[in-house]
């Protein structure tokens, strides 16, 4: 099974994807939207089990515009989203792009990239379309690394499972501003400014049974 392709060049707006605060932040255009999306490694996948609300921290992989959201065929999610109906679910992401420090304790904030995406899970079970959800789900994190590793055997498999969530109703936030200083506060003799946050990556570390050179798709590795 193919996934959605890219389609027009923003999403629709909805009232679930409209911010009630700081709303020229926000943006519905696929390519920002996909961007967020293709650099960070988790999300939180949010939704509601036995009348309590449960967010999950886990990984995922975007396919065009579906995203692939990695599970255990054992827990709550993936049970509830095996039917027809599905689970109604919100997704979300955040990557960290700096601390925000003022003169001021109540101007502090946070430089920031985060998508929300609300729809119906469901799980993924034609084995075509699995094949494909749980390569990228490997690639996303190391891109071509689903073909330098044995894939996963009938027990791996049984013990996995994989939710799809179209990117129907979905948006982003960011904010990349510098220290809003209230005018009243400049002259105060405190510092104030940004402390940018990065994600670095070491270089990589053999384990005890490697006997083979660092592979081409880890060299330099960079995200």
């Amino acid at each position: 099974m193919s996934a959605p392709s890219e389609g027009s060049a923003s999403y629709s707006r909805t009232p679930r994807t409209t911010p009630t605060r700081y709303k020229d932040r926000a943006t519905w255009e696929q390519e920002a939207i996909h961007d967020i999306l293709d650099h960070a490694y988790l999300c939180h996948l949010g939704f509601v089990a036995d009348g309590a609300p449960v967010v999950l921290p886990t990984i995922y992989a975007r396919v065009g515009g579906r995203l692939y959201v990695h599970g255990s065929t054992g827990s709550r999610p993936l049970r509830s989203a095996s039917g027809d109906q599905g689970l109604p679910v919100c997704l979300t992401v955040t990557l960290v792009d700096a601390l925000v420090l003022t003169k001021s304790a109540f101007n502090h904030s946070v430089n920031f990239r985060s998508v929300i995406a609300h729809g119906t899970a469901h799980q993924v079970t034609d084995p075509e379309e699995l094949d494909v959800a749980l390569a990228a789900l490997v690639d996303h994190a190391i891109p071509g690394r689903s073909a330098e590793v044995r894939p996963p055997n009938a027990r791996e498999l049984a013990a996995t499972a994989v939710l799809r969530l179209d990117l129907d109703e979905v948006s982003a936030k960011t904010r990349e501003d510098g220290a809003d200083d209230d005018p009243e506060d400049l002259d105060l003799p405190h510092w104030s400014g940004l402390i940018p946050v990065t994600t670095v990556h070491g270089t990589p570390e053999p384990a005890a049974s490697t006997t083979v050179p660092l592979p081409a798709h880890l060299r330099g590795y960079l995200r």
